[in-house]
């Protein structure tokens, strides 16, 4: 028992959570994003909603009105004079149950498509949305969490758009129509049911104000759990090396405790509301049984709007009433799980949607040129492997400026957050066609450069020029269209061969594919593969070596042809012998462009045009490799073996 209850209590959530609720505004801006999706059907489903509500609350009439007819039948003792009006309200009440089923039959079709389109249309803007993030943002956030949005938040909506605003809404239509026909009747019996209403709606507020904190954490420790698995998954075979099992069944224990603690906790209080609902509504029928014989037996007069007096024709039907009518509240208390839930699903998915996007104030695009006679660069549409910076102007003119790869860094400062700086003081230059090599232990800032270059991040203080342009005057996307990067962990995606190495140009053909796959070595081992270029890669492509994936990253770097490369540790991952023949495919894709290598194997930076060696963020070596070499520095010691890079 001291076990368990141990357990428990770790499970109980991080102050973090602590007093959370869907924030109010909620549900009016779920239902302003309905009507947006579907602006016509969802009022015709709407309309159909309510034809559907009122209908079955009618029969009440009916039946005070048969009451009515046969109990002045059975004082006249003359049943036929009133067997045709029976007859005719009977009919009318089956035409009416048509007109219900029909509208009940539509709005239940219109609904399914209302709710799955609605959810794919959701699903698109948080997928868009997630397109325009920064990297800051991934970088951050679990990948689990992301894609509990697209899977978990997005099932609670499902259930809250499908069935509970539908039976919520068919039920608050039958409380206002089944209540006005009581105060049409009598007043006296309608004031008991107002006084049982008033009580129900002080339960549900005490119950949903404790069962709604629960369920938004529900939401967030799911998403929570989603990530550790993803991350189990991501790292199962560093678990089994270090035989990790337990510790990881355990860490794995004490975020499912925090679901279970939250789901428990949230549904305890959640299902007493029912329960506590159909009782409130159990003793609202007896009392207004009593307090309608009473009144029939003392003949107090009647209060009502119709001025009808107390009789059995009134009594009867009220009694049906106060049923319909808890039974209606019953229905409601019944969705509030689902309602909460989907509150709460629905919340962090407009937290999502509500992320500010990359920011991006560039005005400078990259277009297709053609060079004229007289020397000057004009855009054009088709490919010419000429490409130019088009700058325009306040004027209304327009400059082209050749895309040639000339990249400087001037007295750059940088920090991932601003209390703790990364780069300092960062000067350097990349002439068109130079190779600029980086040099550092981890943590010294090589990847932080490459990842400012492509405005990956924003630097703090000083300036990059592209070209002579300011990168933060350039279009993002434009900027990174002149770059080709292949990074030390290589991502490749669901598809062939063919398809991931296209995937640097799309308009690549074929051809152009296998001629990047074989300058970059990757030709002859794909051709070994079951299906060669048209084999399917799945699971990041699980089927490769980690060499053989890296080859492919560099074939996509090559079909892109971009004047500036960026080859970070990009042969890490390959054998010695493999490296020789990537070497010389990687010199022949770095002809003729500006090349950033970041590099651990001192042999691939040897014939860099200059060598940067970098220490907590700051250069303190520069200059080529016999340049460096004389100077017995740090990059002396690294290349003879005196220091090691860590």
């Amino acid at each position: 028992m001291a076990k368990n209850k141990s357990k428990e209590a770790s499970a109980v959530p991080s102050t973090t959570a602590r007093g959370q609720r869907a924030p109010k505004g909620v549900l009016r801006r779920l239902l302003r994003t309905l009507f947006e999706f579907y602006p016509v059907l969802l009022p015709i489903t709407l309309v159909c909603i309510l034809i559907n509500a009122i209908v079955s609350s009618i029969p009440s009439i009916f039946m005070q009105n048969i009451i009515a007819i046969v109990d002045d039948s059975y004082k006249s003792g003359d049943w036929n004079a009133v067997a045709g009006r029976i007859v005719t309200y009977v009919v009318i009440l089956l035409v009416m149950y048509v007109i219900s089923l029909a509208a009940g039959a539509f709005y239940t079709q219109m609904m399914a498509i209302i709710t799955q389109g609605s959810l794919k249309k959701m699903r698109e803007k948080m997928f868009s949305r997630m397109q325009d993030l920064p990297v800051k943002y991934f970088d951050t956030n679990g990948h689990g969490d992301i894609m509990s949005y697209y899977t978990n938040d997005v099932d609670t909506l499902r259930q809250l758009i499908s069935q509970s605003l539908p039976q919520i809404l068919i039920a608050g239509v039958t409380l206002l129509t089944v209540f006005g026909i009581m105060m049409y009747y009598s007043m006296i019996l309608g004031l008991i049911v107002v006084v049982g209403v008033i009580c129900m709606v002080f339960a549900a507020r005490a119950i949903t104000n404790r069962s709604s904190k629960y369920f938004l954490r529900q939401q967030i420790t799911i998403a929570k759990a989603e990530a550790f698995m993803e991350e189990m998954m991501t790292g199962q075979k560093v678990i089994k090396v270090f035989c990790h099992e337990e510790g990881a069944k355990a860490d794995f224990d004490k975020v499912n405790g925090e679901i279970f603690f939250n789901a428990r906790n949230g549904n305890r209080f959640a299902n007493i509301l029912m329960p506590l609902m159909g009782n409130i509504g159990n003793v609202m029928y007896v009392v207004v049984a009593l307090v309608g014989g009473a009144l029939l037996l003392t003949d107090v007069p009647n209060i009502s709007i119709s001025g009808m007096a107390f009789s059995i024709s009134i009594v009867v039907p009220f009694l049906n009433m106060t049923k319909q009518f808890a039974g209606a509240i019953g229905q409601v208390s019944n969705q509030v799980n689902m309602v909460i839930m989907g509150l709460a699903g629905a919340h962090r998915i407009f937290a999502l949607l509500d992320q500010e996007p990359e920011a991006d104030e560039g005005y400078v695009t990259l277009v297709n040129a053609k060079e004229n006679a007289d020397g000057s660069l004009s855009e054009c549409k088709e490919r010419t492997n000429v490409w130019a910076w088009k700058h325009p102007h306040h004027d209304g003119t327009v400059t082209y400026t050749r895309l040639q790869g000339d990249v400087r860094f001037f007295d750059v400062d940088f920090g991932y957050t601003p209390e703790k700086m990364v780069l300092h003081n960062i000067s350097l230059y990349a002439k068109p066609g130079q190779k600029v090599a980086f040099v550092g232990s981890t943590g010294a800032g090589k990847t932080t450069i490459t990842n400012l270059i492509n405005r990956f991040y924003d630097i703090e203080d000083g300036k990059i020029r592209y070209d002579g342009i300011n990168i933060n005057k350039i279009k993002k996307a434009d900027l990174r269209r002149s770059l080709g990067i292949v990074l030390q962990d290589t991502n490749l995606f669901t598809g062939t061969v063919m398809e991931n190495i296209r995937y640097g140009n799309l308009d690549a053909s074929d051809e152009e594919c296998i001629a990047a796959a074989q300058l970059a070595g990757a030709d002859d081992f794909i051709r070994r593969l079951p299906e060669g270029y048209d084999t399917m890669l799945q699971g990041n492509g699980a089927n490769l070596s980690q060499g053989q994936r890296q080859l492919l990253a560099i074939a996509r770097a090559a079909v892109a042809d971009p004047p500036v490369m960026i080859l970070d540790e990009a042969t890490s991952s390959i054998d010695t012998r493999t490296e020789a023949i990537v070497q010389r495919g990687m010199d022949a894709l770095m002809t003729g462009r500006t090349v950033f290598v970041i590099a651990h194997r001192l042999s691939t930076v040897q014939n860099s045009n200059a060598i940067m060696v970098l220490d907590h963020g700051r250069i303190t070596e520069r200059g080529t490799h016999e340049d460096l070499i004389k100077q017995k520095g740090t990059y002396y010691q690294l290349y003879t073996g005196a220091l090691e890079l860590d």
